[in-house]
């Protein structure tokens, strides 16, 4: 028997200029597909110039600087559109797509969208149904009172996953795939029996009750930081009176 962790999957990546969702922007983003564990990776790169400069801070992650995006880069406007349609055509075909810390990358995502299509996310997924597996959401709910960090290097050393060149966006998105199969595999008693669509729900609580937690030890330590506790995707803000 073939188990879902086992099958077809995708992975979705992004680097920006960055991490403010309503106001940064992508600088690339990665589409990676596998439809079996230890298969042929297929991959989708996008190279984007954001029309604003990039802070020297975020090129010391990613290592892309204004030069090379305006030299290489094509303009937001076509290339959200195309990860748009693509990230569809994945949930279209029933293929869970795997983003580590998804608010953040389908909210930007959805933000530049607005931005310069004037649509959003859902616009683009129509009646394809979204179904997220984020590995940061399922090793914090699994193995909760571990102690360190959970960023994407971090939960790659403890589940044996290489990532090869983090902060490029096609090795982040392979890595968080493989990712995902290492969780699921070392907690399969308790995920085997879930279909991913069950799993995108309970995430959405889960990741709700993680914000909730962490909220709760800002105000105990007197810091004024809020946690958003919507996943996949965060609400549109409010628009100013």
């Amino acid at each position: 028997m073939t188990h879902w962790y086992e099958g077809p999957l995708a992975a979705f990546d992004t680097e920006t200029t960055g991490v403010d969702v309503e106001e940064d922007r992508i600088v690339s983003a990665a589409l990676v597909v596998q439809d079996t564990t230890g298969g042929r990776v297929r991959v989708t790169r996008w190279l984007v110039n954001p029309g604003v400069p990039v802070p020297a801070g975020a090129t010391e992650i990613h290592g892309l600087t204004d030069d090379h995006l305006q030299r290489n880069g094509r303009w937001p406007a076509p290339v959200v559109e195309e990860i748009a349609r693509a990230l569809a055509e994945q949930c279209a075909a029933g293929r869970p797509l795997v983003v580590m810390n998804a608010p953040f990358d389908l909210t930007l995502l959805d933000r530049e969208l607005k931005r310069h299509r004037a649509s959003s996310l859902a616009g683009y997924l129509q009646n394809a149904p979204l179904c997220v597996l984020d590995p940061r959401v399922l090793d914090k709910h699994l193995d909760r009172y571990r102690k360190g960090r959970r960023t994407l290097t971090d939960l790659c050393e403890l589940y044996g996953v290489a990532l090869d060149g983090a902060h490029d966006a096609a090795a982040d998105a392979a890595a968080s795939l493989e990712l995902v199969r290492a969780v699921a595999r070392r907690f399969s008693s308790r995920l085997e029996r879930l279909t991913p669509a069950e799993l995108h729900t309970l995430q959405a609580v889960w990741h709700a009750a993680q914000a909730r937690g962490l909220q709760a030890w800002f105000a105990k330590n007197g810091t004024a930081e809020a946690v958003d506790p919507a996943w996949p995707l965060r609400p549109d803000l409010p628009a100013a009176a």
